[in-house]
Order: structure tokens, then C-alpha cells, then sequence
């Protein structure tokens, strides 16, 4: 069985969505662990395997994985009949794992390094900037409510996940909005929240 190293209100919290939404919570073995946080709480705990002590980690076997785009592309592998991944052999395989790569690499550096308020050509013309990144995710949304066309999926989890905690980084474009807002109100999302709210774990 499969189990997820994960922290409330952290950046792990979008994998407990992803077990939500592929219905396999009773298949995945849940373990809460601490963090150091940025305001400077918490702190690296011993029963957290990451070699970083980040979250989520995820542990099968002697398998180990990081990273949200690379756990999505597992847990979506592992479980493709909740349709949120795209599978080997989908003509959508190749779009749905730019978009995983898209995220780590390019747009939550981005993200990152504006609310940091850094610039540097430099890291313009590796990363780009918020500009382009919204322009990308708008020239997407073109084609249908969800950046893979007509049905949502594990790539419009995660790239709507920061602005459900960093609303100052909202884009101002109402298209963006209003799909961030459709991923906000997957059910899903909205017990997994409620459930840490309420200091539960699973």
C-alpha cells in the first residue's frame, strides 16, 4: 500500500485532494508528520522519510517519490479509472505531463520569485515572468473550462493550488478567475479543507 508523508496546510495538502478526487483514500496509508514552516515554526521530524524533510512524500514499496508533479503522475498512473491523469497511449499523455513538468519548473519558481519580489534578466529568460505564465494558462483555457479541454484534471489541481493559499497572486484576467475559482469548488478540495480546519487528518 502506498503512503503519503503529509503536513496540513502545506503544499501536500493538494495530494490529499488528488486521493479525494481519485476515491482511493482506503488505499492510501496516511501519515501526518511536522515541518519547518516559513514563519519559522516547526522543524524536521524524525518520522518523515524526504531526504529534506519536505512534504508530500510519497513511499511504495521500496519505491520512493517527490515532488507533486512526479506524485500526480504516480497516483493518476496507479489509478487511471478516475480519469484525472492521462495514461500511456492518451493523446493527451504528452500535454498532461508538460503541464506537471510546467509547474515545477517554470511556473511556481515564477510565483515564488515574484512574491520574493526578485528580478534579474537572467531569471527572466530562464523562468519568464507572472505575464507570460497567466498568458500561457489563458492561450490554454481557449480551448475549453480546464487547461486539458472539457473535463477538469490533476493539472488543474495543481496549477490552481497556490492562489487557494496566496490570493495576492491572483491573476487579474477574469478567465483565470473564474477557473481558478471551478478548481476551488471541486468537492474534493472543499472537505479535504474543511477537514483541516477542523485539526482532522484524513
Amino acid at each position: 500500500m502506498p503512503t503519503l508523508y503529509h503536513a496540513p496546510f502545506s503544499r501536500s495538502t493538494s495530494i490529499l485532494a488528488l486521493i479525494e478526487e481519485l476515491g482511493v483514500a482506503d488505499r492510501i496509508d496516511l501519515r501526518e508528520v511536522g515541518v519547518a514552516r516559513p514563519d519559522g515554526s516547526g522543524g524536521a521530524d524524525a518520522r518523515n522519510p524526504h531526504p529534506e524533510g519536505k512534504v508530500p512524500y510519497l513511499t511504495h514499496g521500496a519505491d520512493h517519490v517527490r515532488e507533486r508533479g512526479a506524485i500526480i503522475a504516480y497516483l493518476t498512473d496507479m489509478f487511471p479509472e478516475a480519469g484525472l491523469g492521462r495514461p500511456v497511449g492518451h493523446p493527451q499523455r504528452g500535454a498532461f505531463l508538460s503541464w506537471l513538468f510546467y509547474y515545477q519548473g517554470v511556473m511556481e519558481p515564477v510565483l515564488v520569485l515574484d512574491r520574493a519580489g526578485l528580478e534579474h534578466p537572467i531569471l527572466q529568460a530562464t523562468f519568464r515572468d507572472r505575464d507570460a505564465v497567466f498568458a500561457r494558462l489563458s492561450e490554454a483555457l481557449e480551448a475549453g473550462p480546464y487547461l486539458l479541454g472539457a473535463e477538469y484534471s490533476a493539472v488543474d489541481l495543481l496549477l490552481s493550488s497556490p492562489f487557494q493559499w496566496l490570493p495576492d497572486a491572483m491573476p487579474r484576467q477574469p478567465k483565470l478567475q473564474a477557473w481558478i475559482a471551478r478548481c476551488a469548488a471541486r468537492p474534493a478540495l472543499v472537505a479535504v479543507t474543511e477537514r483541516e480546519r477542523a485539526g482532522l487528518v484524513a
